[in-house]
């Protein structure tokens, strides 16, 4: 069970997130807060799953809380999800991040740049990392999770 605010961030993104990953990186970078990004640097066309996949691979490792962008926040959550141990979420509103710290324990923040404005994405952002696993009753839905 993960401490999301004591773990340094790895974020990644696509070309359709990259504008928003900058505006995060830059938000968390001024809170003081460790910052791993491992892409993509420019906004020409590039394939999300190949961030997705070095985003997890920390994550999964327990190292890093992790961040992905793209367009919608969907394909990056779904390719993150196939690595064992991540339970990454896609969230539009500070509540479900909250919530998906909450009850389940995320570790991989998902967001759409086509979906979530910057301001609300450092919100959102925000609340993930400051929320914390409530635990009990929860632990064993979230045990239930890995196959």
């Amino acid at each position: 069970m993960s401490d999301m605010h004591t773990l340094p961030v790895v974020i990644g993104s696509d070309h359709a997130g990259f504008a928003l990953k900058g505006a995060i990186v830059d938000h968390l970078t001024a809170l003081g807060k460790e910052v791993v990004d491992v892409g993509t640097d420019a906004a020409e066309r590039c394939d999300y799953p190949d961030f997705a996949h070095a985003v997890a691979d920390k994550v999964a490792a327990g190292t890093h809380a992790g961040i992905l962008v793209c367009g919608s926040g969907m394909g990056v959550s779904i390719a993150a999800n196939r690595h064992k141990g991540v339970r990454a979420v896609n969230c539009t509103f500070e509540s479900q991040a909250v919530l998906s710290r909450a009850h389940n324990d995320a570790n991989v923040l998902c967001l759409g740049q086509r979906v979530v404005a910057p301001d609300l994405g450092k919100a959102i952002v925000d609340a993930f990392l400051s929320s914390p696993f409530e635990g009990g009753r929860h632990e064993g839905r979230v045990a239930k999770i890995e196959l």
